[in-house]
């Protein structure tokens, strides 16, 4: 594959790359350069988690990267995640493995990693020290947004650890791509501003879009991002058939709008990546039933009053259930099923 075209497919994972003109360089000079994306082992796996992920990391493969996921074990503990038990974390992230497996992700070319390892490592937390030596605790504070918190809130001690030690990960882990969420895009910068003076390569940065939660937004869209800690404003990867179709129900989704409409964002970012079309199952007296092939078409579609949003709702739903329903069965028995009922008796923290 051609650089033009693996540059294609990385935008279309990427948000917001930093910068194009980086990544092109990289492209050019190196056939198989290594991602990356780190994740806090926190409770069950939402749609964006898992599913949306999964559509990423498969097309930053098919891209010609080798792909590092770190599973941010001694992160979760800092940011007091799981009741700040770092055992039942670390089950977590096990689970969290196995739902991608179940989700499609091609986990034979993904490398996980865990942070728990890196913790004898003396260079490790020789470059964990540079990075701290190196910011003020007021940049540092600004990054606290990484852990969805804000610079307001009263933080613990440990985590002011915390974007320090991410910093240090990608270092750590050789990383040319910082494939993140955009509420990753601070300590992604921090890392490309110390990296020479560190002496190590500046990543790229590739933000992917952060998915809108289910209720209705309240201020920009990393406020408005779905949430484990707000059942509802989520679809989880294992949620039972009635209860998706219950939450989407009662979604916010304005009549004619798309802009911050999360249903209209489970169209474009999920089900249109793994669906040829959105079939829309009505009566003839409100239209018929009608096939959408393409995203586009159906926010033209949408836009103009010709979609009720209540239709919508319903063949999202069913389609998402289609897309969920192989993870269900997946954790219906054996070594899948216990660490899901592990998993739903932790505490869930903020």
């Amino acid at each position: 594959m051609d650089t033009q075209s693996r540059m294609d497919l990385i935008r279309q994972v990427g948000e917001e790359i930093l910068t194009e003109d980086d990544l092109k360089a990289l492209l050019d000079s190196n056939e198989h350069p290594i991602a990356y994306d780190g994740f806090e082992p926190s409770g069950k796996v939402h749609i964006a988690q898992g599913v949306m992920r999964t559509i990423t990391i498969n097309k930053m493969l098919k891209a010609g990267c080798k792909f590092k996921m770190l599973v941010a074990d001694w992160h979760a503990w800092a940011n007091n995640k799981v009741g700040g038990d770092l055992e039942n974390i670390q089950t977590v992230g096990n689970y969290l493995i196995e739902t991608w497996k179940a989700a499609g992700m091609d986990t034979d070319k993904v490398e996980f990693v865990w942070a728990n390892d890196f913790m004898a490592d003396r260079d490790y937390w020789k470059t964990v020290m540079n990075v701290a030596r190196s910011s003020t605790v007021s940049r540092i504070l600004r990054c606290s947004q990484i852990m969805g918190r804000k610079e307001s809130d009263a933080l613990n001690a440990s985590q002011i650890f915390y974007p320090c030690m991410q910093a240090a990960d990608i270092f750590k882990l050789d990383v040319d791509i910082c494939q993140l969420g955009l509420d990753q895009r601070k300590v992604n910068v921090l890392a490309r501003e110390l990296a020479p003076g560190l002496g190590f390569t500046k990543p790229v940065a590739v933000h992917h879009h952060m998915l809108a939660g289910l209720h209705e937004p309240k201020g920009d869209a990393l406020e408005a991002k779905m949430s484990k800690s707000k059942p509802d404003s989520a679809i989880f990867m294992t949620d039972p058939v009635e209860e998706v179709e219950r939450k989407l129900k009662k979604a916010f989704c304005p009549e004619k709008l798309v802009e911050q409409n999360p249903v209209m964002e489970y169209c474009r970012y999920i089900l249109f990546e793994r669906f040829p079309t959105l079939d829309i199952e009505r009566p003839e007296k409100f239209g018929g039933d009608i096939s959408y092939s393409s995203y586009m078409e159906l926010e033209l579609d949408y836009t103009a009053g010709n979609l009720h949003p209540a239709d919508l709702k319903t063949a999202v739903a069913r389609q998402l259930n289609e897309l969920l329903e192989p993870v269900r069965k997946h954790f219906a028995s054996g070594r899948p099923k216990e660490l899901l009922e592990q998993v739903q008796s932790f505490q869930v923290t903020r």
